[in-house]
């Protein structure tokens, strides 16, 4: 995240577009050779998968873990690849709700490396007939890296991410081979998982020189696929670390080169509000508060569930003094579009002001805090209200 300086008793946290670059649920959770098997539906994968994935997805993380328990009781899970798939949702739903130490309990129960020849189907011929590659779902290798810093071990989590790039790098190279061109674009959109996952450890390091050069070597060998989306996503990540960085003449050439790129799509209101967001993000930066709440306001009329400039238009109104002004336009937010705005940058942020507007802001973040108890998902950090 970007921050910017405020006053006590907590620093605001300006909201950036990562979110493009994150994958799906489902394009985390399918196992590696998914698209060239003879699954065609998630249901045909696993006993009720497309119930789990359900769950999941409207993050109900708690009956998740109920559910696989109740799958492994009942012995509802009869080929190998079902075990490894149900223990997948397992170890998200424990990461999801914090649980890291079980997490991390639940991989280290499996009997061998997740390479080994015991999770591909080519190894079970009498139970999948002409099929291969291996049934271990990406979430799981993400999981297995990503625990390690959870509880501690921060260079650990590193090797395993970069190890897990490699993977995926091993796997882009045979895409001329042997990956059909949507498996191929299934890898392509991976790597720019990992790598944005390897940006973020550094970044909360500030080893801003690395995430440059991992960002721009991404960005070079993204150009000959020709993926404007994804090359403004990119893009505009390169410029939010260029700001962090302290370069902010690089970020605004970047950020122009982004609506050169997207001139033929500057009808699409997604695509003016990047570039709008992009350019607040500098007037922010250069503490030109008036001209970046005023390209907020665009990108709200254009799109008002935009929690991203939502977020940015408090943060700036609150530099400008205006701090029941920034207090409703969050709230406001919560009101109207709940599933979009229930993020924890938001409530701390909408918390920070309270503690600067108001003598009982106690009372009123309990408030706040019972009604998140009831919409919020089960991995809401309820922690942020800071009761």
């Amino acid at each position: 995240m970007d921050t910017v300086d405020s006053p006590e008793p907590q620093q605001p946290q300006t909201a950036t577009d990562t979110h493009p670059l994150s994958s799906t649920l489902n394009e985390l959770l399918t196992s590696e050779d998914h698209l060239t098997s003879q699954f065609s539906t998630l249901n045909d994968l696993c006993p009720e998968l497309s119930s789990l994935h359900d769950l999941a997805t409207r993050g109900s993380y708690r009956s998740i873990l109920d559910k696989v328990s109740r799958a492994r009781k009942l012995s509802l899970l009869s080929l190998p690849h079902h075990h490894l798939t149900y223990l997948s949702y397992n170890a998200l739903a424990l990461t999801k709700l914090r649980r890291y130490s079980d997490a991390a309990a639940e991989i280290d129960s499996l009997q061998f490396d997740l390479d080994s020849p015991n999770y591909t189907f080519q190894f079970y011929p009498q139970l999948y007939p002409n099929q291969s590659g291996s049934f271990v779902p990406f979430a799981l290798r993400w999981i297995h890296a990503l625990l390690p810093e959870k509880l501690g071990k921060r260079n650990e989590t590193l090797d395993r991410l970069y190890t897990l790039l490699d993977f995926v790098t091993t796997k882009l190279k045979k895409q001329n081979v042997s990956l059909s061109v949507v498996s191929a674009e299934l890898w392509r959109k991976r790597e720019v998982f990992v790598i944005n996952s390897i940006i973020s450890h550094h970044l909360s390091q500030k080893e801003f020189g690395v995430c440059l050069d991992l960002i721009e070597n991404l960005v070079d060998r993204r150009r000959e696929f020709k993926d404007t989306h994804l090359d403004t996503d990119l893009l505009s990540k390169l410029g939010y670390i260029q700001l962090q960085y302290g370069d902010l003449e690089g970020a605004k050439r970047t950020f122009d080169r982004i609506e050169g790129l997207v001139k033929e799509k500057m009808g699409e209101a997604g695509i003016r509000n990047l570039v709008s967001r992009n350019k607040a993000l500098v007037y922010l930066v250069g503490k030109d508060y008036m001209s970046a709440v005023r390209e907020y306001e665009e990108c709200i009329e254009r799109d008002g569930s935009d929690v991203v400039a939502v977020n940015n238009k408090a943060i700036c109104l609150m530099y400008l003094r205006e701090l029941s002004g920034s207090i409703s336009v969050l709230e406001s937010a919560l009101e109207r579009v709940p599933t979009v705005a229930l993020n924890e940058t938001l409530v701390v942020n909408l918390c920070s002001m309270y503690e600067l507007a108001y003598i009982n802001h106690s009372d009123i973040k309990r408030t706040l805090s019972n009604w998140i108890a009831r919409v919020a998902p089960d991995d809401f950090d309820t922690s942020c209200t800071r009761v």
